[in-house]
Order: C-alpha cells, then sequence, then structure tokens
C-alpha cells in the first residue's frame, strides 16, 4: 500500500509481475536514443520558503529569512532571459509556503493576492509577456490550486521522488506519497502535460524504485499526459548526509525507467547532478532544463553544464543534439510539430484544436515577435542551436 494513495483517494494497482520484471532489468535489456534534447531555461525561484523541511534540501529558508520575488524582479528575470533566447520560464517554489510563513502571507496579501498560487499566476503572465513559455513546478498542489494557473502553463511538474515512506521525509511538517500522486492525477484530469521523476538515494530500495515508476506509468495510461520522467541522484549538501548513488546504481535505475516507460515518455538526467556521459546507453533522451544565465537554486553547489558540453555529450553518444520547448512534441497541433515526426500524438482534452497548448501559450508562440519566431524555430527543430544530423 502506498502512503496516504488512500487519504487522496489514489487508486494505483502496482502488479508484483511487473515490479519483478523491473527489478531483473539491465543497462543489456534497453537500448540508447537516436537524439538528445535539452530546453534552454531561466530558472526563477519565487521563494524559498516551504511548509515542508526534508532533510536533503538545501532550497528552503526557515521563516524570517524566506523572502519573496516581486513582480519587477520576476519580470527583470525574464527580459534576461528572453534576451538570451531561452523558451521556458521555470518557476519553483516550495509547498505552499503561505501556509507556514506569516511574512510570506502578509506580503502576498500586500500585493493583492489571496495565495501563492494566485502570485504564480501573476508571475506566468509576466512571462508570457515577456517572451518565455512557462513550466511551473510548485510542489504539491490541489486541483484546484493546479486550475488556478494551469491555463498559464506550457507544462508543468513535481518530482514523486518515491512511493516509500523514507527518513528523509521525516518531520512535524512532511510529504507523502500520497500527496505527490495525487498533484500527478490533478494535472492528468486538468490536461496538463507533465513531468515528474523519482529521487534515488534517500532511503528507498529498488522495490521502491520500480514501485514509483510503475506508478507513474499507470497514471500516464489514465490521462496520456506524461511527458518526460527524471531519474535524479541525491547529492550531498550541507543538509544531507545521504551519499550520492555510484554509477552503477544510476545506470540501474535509468535503465529500470527505460524498461518501465510507454516509448513516448522521456527519460532524462540532470547533467549537472549525474554522469550522463556513463548513462547515454541506459536510454535516455532528455539532459532538461540547463540555463545559461541562472543558477540551480535547488542544487546551488552544482553549476550547469555549457552548451558546449551538452554537443561534448551528444557527439560522445554519437546523436543529435536539438533544443526543445517545456512543452514536447506529441502535445503540441500538427502545425507546430518537427516535420517527420513520428511518434505517438497525444489525443487533446477537450474540444482543443491547439493540442496541449492552452489560448494564452498558444497566442504566445503564434505571435509575429522575435520571440515567437524562437518558438516556432525550436518547435521545428531548426532552432539556432540545434545540431542536426
Amino acid at each position: 500500500m502506498i502512503p496516504a494513495a488512500d487519504e487522496y483517494d489514489v487508486d494505483l494497482s502496482v502488479p508484483e509481475s511487473e515490479i519483478d520484471r523491473l527489478l531483473d532489468t539491465t543497462p543489456a535489456d534497453v537500448s540508447a536514443a537516436d537524439a538528445l534534447t535539452f530546453s534552454r531555461n531561466v530558472f526563477i525561484p519565487l521563494t524559498t520558503a516551504c511548509r515542508y523541511t526534508c532533510t536533503y534540501c538545501t532550497y528552503y529558508d526557515v521563516p524570517g529569512e524566506a523572502t519573496l520575488m516581486s513582480p519587477e524582479e520576476i519580470r527583470e528575470e525574464c527580459r534576461i532571459g528572453a534576451d538570451a533566447g531561452c523558451t521556458e520560464a521555470l518557476f519553483t517554489f516550495g509547498d505552499d509556503p503561505d501556509e507556514r510563513y506569516t511574512e510570506i502571507h502578509q506580503q502576498l496579501a500586500e500585493w493583492g493576492h489571496d495565495s501563492v498560487h494566485e502570485y504564480l499566476r501573476e508571475a506566468c503572465e509576466i512571462a508570457l509577456s515577456e517572451g518565455l513559455l512557462p513550466h511551473s513546478n510548485p510542489g504539491d498542489q490541489t486541483r484546484e490550486q493546479m486550475a488556478t494557473v494551469a491555463d498559464v502553463n506550457a507544462s508543468m511538474g513535481v518530482m514523486l521522488e518515491t512511493t516509500a515512506d523514507v527518513r528523509a521525509h521525516s518531520g512535524g511538517r512532511r510529504k507523502t506519497p500520497g500527496q505527490r500522486l495525487n498533484t500527478i492525477k490533478n494535472a492528468g484530469e486538468l490536461g496538463v502535460p507533465f513531468t515528474t521523476g523519482i529521487l534515488v538515494g534517500i532511503g528507498e530500495d529498488w522495490r521502491d524504485r520500480a514501485e514509483s515508476l510503475l506508478a507513474i506509468r499507470e497514471l500516464h495510461e489514465r490521462y496520456d499526459h506524461v511527458q518526460e520522467v527524471i531519474v535524479q541522484n541525491v547529492v550531498p549538501n550541507e543538509r544531507s548526509d545521504f551519499e550520492k548513488p555510484d554509477v552503477a546504481t544510476m545506470r540501474r535505475a535509468v535503465a529500470m525507467a527505460r524498461a518501465a516507460l510507454p516509448d513516448e515518455i522521456s527519460v532524462q538526467v540532470p547533467p549537472n547532478l549525474s554522469p550522463a556521459r556513463e548513462l547515454l546507453d541506459c536510454g535516455i533522451d532528455d539532459l532538461g532544463g540547463v540555463s545559461p544565465i541562472t543558477d540551480d537554486y535547488i542544487n546551488p553547489e552544482y553549476e550547469w553544464p555549457a552548451l558546449q558540453e551538452l554537443r561534448d555529450i551528444a557527439a560522445e553518444a554519437g546523436v543529435p543534439l536539438y533544443e526543445r520547448l517545456p512543452t514536447y512534441d506529441r502535445y503540441l497541433p500538427s502545425d507546430l510539430r518537427r516535420e517527420g515526426f513520428d511518434g505517438e500524438v497525444a489525443d487533446p482534452p477537450g474540444d482543443s484544436d491547439d493540442g496541449w497548448l492552452p489560448p494564452a501559450v498558444r497566442e504566445r508562440i503564434d505571435a509575429e515577435d522575435a520571440h515567437g519566431a524562437r518558438f516556432r524555430s525550436v518547435a521545428r527543430r531548426d532552432g539556432p542551436l540545434s545540431l542536426p544530423e
């Protein structure tokens, strides 16, 4: 039984036979991808406040120290990112920070917002106006919270991390697998292209990893909305006593993800945290969001690789490297997908003719300006940073 799944009415049945199959999977059982992709983004942490106190996380600041980015600061970061050729504004903050932090709640009220999700909506609208496509990762979300911002996001995400009850999530305020799975389910019901993933090395075992990947697969089979799964290793930091998993562990975990998931879901490793070169034959096909101008605020000690390093990784694999949008090909309308796309197209939710793109996002991509031209070029894989075959 997955902890707290019943509490959030998440009904999942993970077959033991499938878990056993994955436990027997090795890198030799999967194939290397025929191309690698990445997204060029600007990382915008709206606040470092979080209601949780996970023992491996350096992102959050304690009450009294956390701050909230102002609209002016958000706009400036977006302008810099757009000028640098980014396509994605990655918005992050801790789970429901206004619930725990009086100062954050009061600041939001001064700016005319009842909740941090209302403020996130304003931030996404700023990003669109400045020439970036929002991808928001604000932690656990109720359906109502996600609905507040879904129509101004190109995609969204939250890391499942694990279906296990682990010490890393301990404390008076703790996240549960049921909450995270509920967020992934909410995205499916709302028709949001979604990113999730597992965190390797926080106290889970191999069976937990297999169960986590299969839980993601089952929710995707219901809603067809998971576009990528990240296999991320934990890294040492000032708050964490977890050791970084070795290369053999990561090779097996990535191969397990590739074997567990349908072909249409990309498998990603963060190149600033993982030994990407040594995982190329294990089924990865995406190198995640990489920023040319901002830090990885969640893992500040680990710098983003330069574009040339991504090119070198692709060259070592003998495959082309392409820039992509935060919305994957199969979720784009036909007139935006690259020529020769032969993957399975996701049936759009509702009666939309624009694939899975909300009207505000489609309007931004269609705009007759330099930003719109950049989006369309990247979507068709002839962007300025693509390396064609």
